[in-house]
């Protein structure tokens, strides 16, 4: 068996999800995690070893993908086309309005150095734009709505941390069941965002602090909870580290189309996941990307690419062969 030989670049969440997936698959070999902070003060889950992010390049030869587990805002705009300079890369770019310039970027690196980079993987984007686009395409009629939840979302829950007088705090972002059912039912609703989720808040507030003030402040903030319908519920740190640990995530994405001659048929393509941990998750996805980024290098294509020019064939261990067989 050849395997595909996988660096880690970075080592938070979705860097210990990349380790062990990677043990689940027996085609895959770790080569190393490369971080930010001192290799001697990394403890990695499975005794892989770890080295400076500054170091990565001088083991090119020994690594055949770069996994990017850095962050979309800061971290990959700036790793994503150095690292791709040396590597062929995956990554989990999620910032949607940005997805264009920065696969701009990474393209022009890449085939400088007739490198390959799939960037944008994970679950949204990554699987639910594939069944966005499966369901577009067989349901040509129709309407496409996508929800997410019930789940943690990292990018609101910092922005509740940052209001004056919280010391910590989780957000869940969880569709709204009427809507959901309302598309099942092939009813086509015009959904605003107040419509489609709502927001709940878990605050633990500091000693003192105007619970008042809080709320309002977190109910009234732009571009994260102003346009939602909010609930603000004020916890102790104690009951936060007990009820609020996990990292779960998931949702749906629905289409709902009409066929037949004069349009009377109702038809309904419906994707869902439902996570306990959307770090891993993510990362599993991930693995399999690098899977396909190294078959496809040893094909000899380059360039940056996104899980709509990726055949289905490519993430799988298994061979044609075996895949008609058992899957088709």
């Amino acid at each position: 068996m050849i395997k595909t030989r996988v660096g880690i670049a970075g080592y938070g969440n979705l860097g210990r999800g990349v380790e062990l997936a990677i043990r689940q698959n027996p085609d895959m070999e770790l080569i190393g995690i490369f971080t930010r902070r001192d290799p001697a003060s990394v403890k990695t889950l499975t005794g892989a070893p770890a080295y400076r992010i500054e170091d990565a390049e001088t083991m090119k030869d020994q690594i055949d993908v770069m996994i990017l587990c850095g962050g979309s805002a800061t971290d990959l705009p700036q790793q994503g086309p150095q690292l791709a300079k040396n590597f062929h890369t995956i990554d989990s770019f999620d910032t949607h309005a940005k997805i264009p310039e920065y696969f701009a970027a990474m393209d022009k690196v890449c085939k400088e150095q007739k490198h390959i980079s799939i960037i944008s993987v994970g679950w949204d984007p990554g699987l639910f734009s594939l069944n966005r686009l499966y369901a577009e395409s067989v349901l040509s009629n129709g309407k496409t709505y996508t929800f997410w939840g019930k789940g943690v979302s990292q990018g609101h829950s910092d922005a509740i941390r940052r209001v004056k007088g919280v010391k910590n705090a989780i957000q869940y972002t969880v569709p709204v069941e009427q809507a959901i059912e309302a598309v099942r039912n092939c009813e086509n609703p015009e959904l605003t965002t107040r419509q489609k989720h709502l927001r709940e808040c878990y605050v633990v507030a500091e000693e003192g602090a105007d619970l008042a003030q809080i709320e309002n402040d977190i109910k009234t903030m732009p571009n994260y909870f102003s346009d939602y319908d909010t609930t603000v519920h004020f916890i102790s740190e104690e009951e936060l580290k007990r009820d609020h640990a996990s990292m779960p995530h998931g949702g749906f994405v629905i289409r709902s189309g009409k066929t037949g001659l004069q349009e009377e048929t109702n038809q309904v393509i419906e994707f869902s996941l439902k996570l306990e941990s959307n770090p891993e998750f993510t990362a599993s996805v991930l693995v399999a990307y690098a899977r396909a980024a190294h078959c496809m290098a040893q094909e000899g294509m380059c360039g940056a690419k996104s899980v709509f020019d990726v055949a289905p064939a490519y993430l799988s261990a298994k061979s044609g062969e075996e895949l008609r067989k058992e899957l088709l």
